[in-house]
């Protein structure tokens, strides 16, 4: 077993696209470039959601792991108008400035609804979809949604508020929404996510509540045009969203499957990261034109 702490990030750049900027890691080689979108948890960034894992396909894909638009080091401008419609706009644009015309998504929560967006409103600019606990309509096929589709906003309400972040307060959050085995976290990510959590432009944008994030966008409408393969892989033990969730959205896109990976919840690529990269590599692997 690979060890679970991401390790000293490789240096990234700086890439304009559009008025936007982005804080971007690559690795590897190889004309097949695979991007890595993290999640929205506070403190998240690209390497602290897939650091581990991008080792592994960078030893077969080019991989861009960008901090997405207010996180990380990437742009911190508030958003105005859908929210998913700038984010997939801003990611065909860093693209662009990176010379590559169409990609795969490997992708984690916050960034799976953006590349989910991207993939039906710029359809020729996504090879495949690889979506693990991402929440693009807000509702569920059997229940309501855990806090009424909240949770992830009211835990970083929670996390910023009282008396602010702390490196304990980052332990708990990621001890009951994101990993499955709480002794498994490692220190490192903690200390990590809780230093960028502290960022005074996070910070501030924090205190704004959802108002600097955009207008929220359900996509059940559009779902039906998500035409690439698309490989929704869970947590079974996923405290925001149940398998019975993405058995629906695999309905919904044109032609999705759905891989359910147990002992693992909403972060499995860090928990389990050498199975998530054989279940993902083994996809990508897949005739794509089936």
């Amino acid at each position: 077993m690979i060890s679970l702490s991401p390790g000293t990030e490789p240096q990234g750049r700086m890439i304009a696209a559009g008025k936007d900027e982005y804080y971007t890691v690559e690795m590897g080689e190889g004309e097949r470039a695979v991007f890595l979108l993290h999640g929205g948890g506070p403190g998240c960034t690209g390497w602290s959601d897939f650091g581990v894992v991008s080792r592994l396909f960078a030893k077969h894909y080019r991989v861009i792991m960008p901090d997405l638009l207010q996180y990380g080091r990437s742009s911190k401008n508030v958003i105005t108008g859908p929210m998913w419609d700038y984010h997939s706009a801003s990611i065909t644009r860093l693209m662009d400035s990176l010379g590559i015309e169409k990609a795969d998504f490997v992708c984690n929560s916050w960034g799976g609804t953006i590349a989910l967006r991207l993939a039906s409103k710029y359809p020729d600019r996504v090879r495949s979809l690889t979506i693990t606990g991402s929440m693009p309509v807000f509702r569920g096929p059997l229940c309501p949604l855990p806090e009424g589709g909240r949770r992830g906003r009211n835990a970083r309400d929670i996390y910023y508020g009282g008396d602010g972040p702390t490196l304990d307060k980052m332990r708990e959050l990621m001890a009951r929404l994101e990993w499955y085995n709480p002794d498994l976290i490692p220190e490192e990510t903690v200390e990590m996510r809780y230093k960028q959590s502290c960022d005074p432009e996070e910070m501030a944008l924090a205190a704004m509540s959802d108002n600097p994030r955009g207008d929220w966008q359900d996509m059940e409408s559009v779902l039906k045009d998500v035409a690439c393969p698309t490989l929704f892989c869970w947590g079974l033990q996923d405290d925001f969203l149940t398998p019975d969730y993405p058995l629906m959205l695999m309905n919904m896109v044109q032609r999705g499957q759905l891989h359910i990976l147990d002992a693992s919840s909403h972060h499995l690529q860090e928990e389990r990261p050498e199975h998530y990269f054989n279940i993902v590599h083994g996809f990508l692997q897949q005739p794509m034109d089936y």
